[in-house]
């Protein structure tokens, strides 16, 4: 009796220990970078929801996860331009959208959420697609609205070359016309 107890306790230690390594935190980079060496590997990916929400007939939402320092500090908060997007595709059960803010897009910062799901690396249930098949998310901060000050150099040129237009064409008129 005594050794099954010892067994079972050493068993719900190992599972409690293994369960992190079992879905470790991956960077959307690698994901994208080396795609196949996780496949069907269950991971936690943390990143911001943009685009849309494509909800589904099946009861799942499909939309894009982004893992790129523009979630961390966008440009329009005074962050670095430091190259492209870099995002993966990402379906989970509609009912963990239910309450999200909306997704990212200009001027708004989607929500920034941690996500773990089984990797599907050229899904053939899915016609080859790439996606993360979300188990759970947790939302790590809410999305926001972005304000950015207007640019009023642009709006002082823009007038400028309107003035310069309404001169022209005053003068072109007036020729035509002989005056």
């Amino acid at each position: 009796m005594m050794g099954r107890t010892v067994l079972g306790m050493a068993g719900g230690l190992l599972v409690l220990f293994m369960s992190p390594v079992l879905a470790g935190d991956v960077a959307v980079s690698d994901l994208v970078a080396d795609g196949e060496s996780y496949s069907g590997t269950e991971v936690t990916v943390i990143g911001e929801l943009v685009g849309d929400h494509g909800n589904r007939r099946d009861g799942f939402t499909w939309t894009q996860l982004n893992g790129d320092s523009y979630t961390s500090a966008p440009v329009a908060d005074g962050g670095p331009l430091a190259g492209s997007n870099i995002g993966i595709g990402i379906r989970m059960p509609t009912e963990l959208v239910d309450g999200l803010d909306p997704p990212g897009r200009y001027r708004m910062v989607g929500p920034i959420v941690r996500v773990t799901g089984v990797w599907k690396y050229h899904d053939p249930v899915r016609q080859g697609e790439t996606y993360l098949d979300v188990t759970s998310m947790e939302v790590v901060d809410p999305g926001r609205t972005l304000h950015e000050p207007p640019l009023w150099g642009s709006y002082v040129v823009g007038l400028v070359f309107l003035a310069i237009a309404a001169v022209v064409w005053w003068q072109y008129v007036r020729r035509r016309d002989g005056a």
